[in-house]
């Protein structure tokens, strides 16, 4: 398939004729996200400069920077995906039948476990420290709105999985169903966290307050990303199956994106066990 080529009618383009064009299976976008991403935390790092009187930049300044960067961050994420998936879109086999992007997938992921886990780490090497520290907003870390994410999210698992499992069946409208409402409650799992975050920090605890502010910011943070980027991802394919590009036999972006999604949950469980009923039990400051 030439770059100038188009799909079976319905305007796609191959992956050939993506930017840049004439590079065949070579992307820039990745490129573009990791600027993106670099912008993110300059703008993150920046703010929290400007917000201990450093000097070296102002908070809008910081704001403006995390903004730009998270737009363009998502710009390139958005188009690393189609780029990807565009030659899966056209043809009814692709990428050896898939196992290139299921590959892509599980390194993908390994690179998740390993960010991951040094963020765990930092957090552990503090929290073998002295304990607890001076800043632990104990009260307000366990509360209704953190019962009702983790239920929100754990659920989300079981729904992702039903619509897959109703996809093989040949059952589209159930699939499409499953799909809608693992979206929804994704959807609303990130409004829970902003939620608590206008939370915390009207109780004067934020990035900047010690040790364990960087770690449970930073930790959650990271996590937010992740749910944000699946709940894009979920829309994507809801936006496919409407347009009847998975089948039965013919769901490979379904599968890599429920590994994604499944890898989010468990790593939510684990934060709420380690960072949230892990920093507080056996404190003076806990409810238990």
């Amino acid at each position: 398939m030439t770059a100038t080529d188009e799909s079976d009618g319905h305007g796609y383009l191959p992956a050939t004729a993506d930017f840049p064009k004439g590079y065949g299976e070579a992307s820039w976008w990745p490129f573009i996200a990791t600027i993106g991403a670099v912008l993110l935390y300059s703008g993150a790092i920046l703010f929290v400069f400007a917000h201990r009187g450093t000097g070296l930049a102002t908070e809008t300044t910081g704001l403006a920077v995390f903004g730009l960067g998270a737009t363009i961050m998502v710009g390139g994420f958005f188009g690393w995906i189609y780029h990807a998936f565009a030659g899966d879109w056209i043809s009814k086999t692709s990428h050896n039948d898939g196992r290139s992007l299921r590959l892509g997938m599980i390194l993908f992921l390994a690179t998740d476990v390993a960010t991951f886990g040094a963020g765990f780490a930092y957090y552990f090497f503090i929290r073998a420290g002295t304990w607890p520290p001076a800043h632990l907003p104990a009260e307000e870390l366990l509360t209704a709105v953190l019962a009702i994410n983790t239920i929100l999210l754990v659920t989300s698992s079981f729904t992702y999985h039903w619509s897959e499992v109703q996809l093989k069946k040949g059952n589209h409208g159930r699939f499409m169903q499953g799909l809608a409402i693992t979206f929804l409650l994704g959807a609303v799992f990130v409004g829970g966290q902003v939620y608590e975050y206008m939370a915390l920090l009207s109780h004067g605890f934020e990035l900047s307050t010690g040790i364990f502010g960087s770690a449970f910011f930073g930790l959650t943070g990271l996590h937010g990303l992740h749910v944000s980027l699946g709940v894009i991802l979920i829309g994507v394919l809801l936006y496919r199956a409407a347009r009847g590009h998975f089948t039965s036999d013919r769901h490979v972006a379904v599968t890599t994106v429920s590994w994604y999604w499944h890898f989010v949950d468990a790593v939510w469980i684990f934060l709420v066990a380690v960072l949230y009923i892990g920093s507080v039990v056996g404190t003076e400051a806990s409810p238990f």
